[in-house]
């Protein structure tokens, strides 16, 4: 985990460091839209871990929980599905 956030906070100097002697912008908006659509996939995928264990151990007790264990399961998807339309829509 800290090495993905020293990845980001470097890479995030570099694009700074770039832009500031012109008159574009720091980050140019494709770099902007794929860190945000990386950024909610980050989420919604540390969002499943914990779901997902407790829907495995919901089911694993009585299996009629599977439709909302699944459902459960994927609804942080759809953050990442939203990020998507945002950029395409912008």
């Amino acid at each position: 985990m800290m090495e993905f956030i020293l990845a980001f906070v470097d890479a995030a100097a570099l694009l700074a460091q770039q832009g500031a002697g012109s008159a574009s912008p720091a980050i140019p908006p494709t770099a902007a839209a794929a860190l945000a659509v990386g950024l909610a996939a980050f989420g919604a995928g540390y969002a499943e871990r914990g779901i997902g264990a407790a829907a495995v151990g919901a089911i694993a007790e009585d299996r009629d929980m599977f439709g909302t264990g699944l459902i459960m399961t994927v609804l942080p998807e759809t953050l990442v599905i939203l990020a998507l339309v945002v950029v395409f829509v912008v």
